[in-house]
């Protein structure tokens, strides 16, 4: 005497889906969200001024960057990546540095960007270790104070293209 529930069609034997679809979903939400904060490395505010020369950042322009906590960034990639941990943060920018221009022909221009409330200590600190490691002229990045433009002639690149 048996008695059936449910019209009789039994257990089905086919996976729910639905349950792993919105897992996977919050999943991609979440890299969504993480991912730029993880590989953003570099961001710091340049000092502002006026009459500023252009210079377009070229492919082999060499950047060291100082953030806001002073933290040190090789061509927008932090100084870690290139060195073994647990080493002084200026022996580390000086291999770093060094690496860079003991093979290089081309120039030995380094190009600093530091944020415009960084201690200029730190600045010099940064200049110093890389005169050391083989730079020989070194430029301050800053920004042009956004509505002005420079009254200096050549300074604009539309000027040079007329």
């Amino acid at each position: 005497m048996g008695m059936s529930v449910g019209g009789g069609s039994g257990v089905k034997a086919e996976p729910n889906v639905v349950p792993m679809i919105d897992v996977m979903l919050v999943l991609l939400i979440i890299f969504m969200v993480v991912t730029p904060a993880i590989t953003s490395g570099f961001t710091a505010v340049a000092p502002e001024g006026i009459n500023l020369k252009a210079h377009p950042e070229e492919e082999l322009d060499q950047v060291l960057g100082i953030d806001a906590s002073g933290k040190y960034y090789m061509n927008k990639k932090s100084i870690d990546m290139f060195t073994e941990p647990g080493a002084d943060q200026n022996e580390k920018i000086g291999n770093v540095l060094r690496a860079i221009y003991d093979k290089r022909t081309v120039d030995k221009i380094l190009y600093i960007k530091a944020h415009k409330e960084l201690e200029y200590g730190k600045i010099l600190d940064a200049m110093d270790i890389a005169s050391k490691a083989g730079v020989r002229v070194v430029g301050a990045v800053s920004d042009q104070r956004p509505g002005t433009t420079s009254s200096v002639e050549g300074d604009n690149p539309q000027d040079v293209k007329r």
